[in-house]
């Protein structure tokens, strides 16, 4: 009862007219900035947060939080319409989004994106409200090997889910893994696979290499593909009811999003994870249980709403961290962090009780903003549809231009361009051939993630293995990696026994 009197003493901040002016402007910023590649929430957060210096801390706060979770929105969008994620939390969101709306059903594709987004959001949020401040204790349980763990679990179970030859999903993997080690070793020091270029010493950036493997990969595809095969589509609907899904597929995604917003958010929660790594975790989860999960990466609104729900969700279950430990959990929390520090304020476990009104005025101007959010977002999709009808050799130099701003937006660097062509060559010859770009990203990735915590538990566990049996956590997550990585085998082996025998 405390805490609902609290959100309600919040909510009469969050509905001053200021406060509503800043989260209106800063969600219709992040979802611009979402669907404009290379930007992403990090980027537009640090360019605007010299702007919020003269006003009061908890406007400032809501403007930039609603720029971040307004950015999960964009995201979406372009990865549906041009096949460019517009953040790397996006990636997934094009894997079936994308071949959705060259079914010829793209406001389906986007309505689908923003009530998704939505209900994970609102999902997200209502855990922080009521769980936040625990479950932040509870993110401290997870040190550097149980970051390992859950990382290597994901790992090893890619070639398996994604692509119809694990075979062929194995070697994406392997190929993520190589490019991710590019750069400087975090140990040692020393530069590793760089040739003696020195641009490489930092290693390659996501943004560049998604934008080549999705973005620029696909215009290469247009420039030797019939008209017919980007321009005749099987529904061109501009009204928002044409573009509602059908109570069978919301009875699939239901389920989809529920789980997605529920784990999107302890994965946001977790210190070093994020919106992506939620992303990529929820999508491979639910193409494991989903009753549909087969038929993921083929264009349905499941595999979006599984991506969009969990990348929402990890947007706001990164506020509890934040607030309650002082632990940004993305970049984009540490920028929103270094904004709360610049205003005096102090992250930790009494800024709930020293600075109620701030902080229950940001979480209910969360609620304010993930509906504002969805209402652009629904009232925008008549008019992102009729970009559909626009002839791919008028869409090819607009998609070009869009690849190189950015990738070059990414870090200002002409490396960058590089980057991005190679990793259109490298995604179309890939999708030319049959194998999955999917687990070459996400390899990409986690790999990092997985060698900085692993060298922090060796350092701790004084280089002993030991740690990774001893902690009931760890153990229990590399028990449950043993076990995906041997049940296929199983079951393709009783199948295969059962087979056997009904044809004696």
């Amino acid at each position: 009862m405390e805490t609902l009197q609290l959100l309600f003493e919040g909510f009469g901040n969050a509905l001053t007219p200021e406060n509503i002016l800043m989260t209106a402007g800063g969600g219709i910023l992040g979802i611009l900035v979402g669907a404009m590649p290379g930007i992403g929430s990090l980027l537009g957060c640090a360019l605007l947060l010299p702007l919020t210096f003269k006003m009061n801390p908890t406007s400032a706060i809501i403007m930039l939080a609603a720029i971040y979770y307004g950015n999960m929105y964009g995201g979406g969008y372009s990865a549906i319409l041009l096949n460019i994620p517009g953040d790397s939390p996006a990636i997934m969101t094009a894997m079936d989004g994308y071949p959705l709306m060259r079914k010829g059903y793209p406001g389906k594709a986007l309505f689908t994106t923003n009530m998704a987004s939505f209900c994970g959001g609102t999902i997200g949020i209502l855990i922080l409200t009521f769980l936040g401040v625990g479950l932040a204790d509870i993110g401290l349980l997870f040190g550097p090997s149980e970051m390992v763990a859950v990382m290597v679990l994901s790992l090893s179970s890619i070639s398996w889910l994604l692509g119809d030859s694990p075979t062929k999903g194995l070697i994406s993997t392997m190929l993520g893994i190589m490019i991710a080690a590019i750069g400087t070793d975090g140990a040692t020091g020393m530069p590793r696979f760089t040739f003696g270029n020195i641009s490489l010493l930092s290693g390659v950036l996501l943004v560049p290499l998604v934008i080549g493997v999705f973005g620029f990969s696909q215009v290469m595809q247009m420039s030797h593909a019939k008209e017919t095969d980007y321009t005749e589509l099987k529904s061109t609907k501009l009204r928002i009811r044409d573009a509602v899904i059908t109570k069978k597929e919301a009875k699939y995604c239901a389920p989809i999003v529920l789980r997605s917003g529920v784990v999107g958010t302890v994965v946001g929660i977790l210190p070093g994870s994020g919106a992506t790594i939620a992303a990529f975790l929820c999508y491979l989860m639910n193409k494991k249980v989903s009753k549909r999960g087969k038929e993921f990466g083929t264009g349905i609104p499941d595999g979006i709403a599984a991506s969009e729900a969990a990348n929402n969700a990890a947007a706001a279950g990164a506020f509890a961290p934040l607030l309650a430990l002082g632990i940004p959990g993305s970049g984009t929390a540490a920028v929103l962090l270094s904004g709360l520090m610049m205003w005096g304020l102090t992250p930790g476990p009494q800024l709930f009780t020293d600075e109620p009104e701030f902080c229950w005025g940001l979480i209910s101007s969360m609620y304010v903003g993930n509906i504002l959010c969805l209402a652009m977002g629904m009232l925008m999709i008549p008019l992102l549809v009729r970009l559909i009808s626009v002839p791919s050799k008028l869409v090819s130099p607009v998609v070009v231009t869009l690849c190189f701003i950015g990738a070059f937006a990414a870090s200002n660097e002409v490396n960058n361009l590089y980057v991005m062509l190679l990793g259109g060559l490298a995604g179309y010859f890939m999708n030319k051939y049959d194998y999955p770009t999917a687990p070459m990203l996400l390899a990409f990735v986690l790999t990092p993630t997985i060698e900085r915590n692993l060298y922090r538990t060796l350092m701790v566990n004084n280089g002993s293995l030991s740690i990774f049996w001893e902690r009931p956590i760890t153990l229990g997550l590399l028990i449950a990696t043993a076990v995906l990585m041997v049940a296929p085998v199983v079951l393709k082996a009783v199948r295969k026994g059962k087979k056997a025998e009904a044809q004696q």
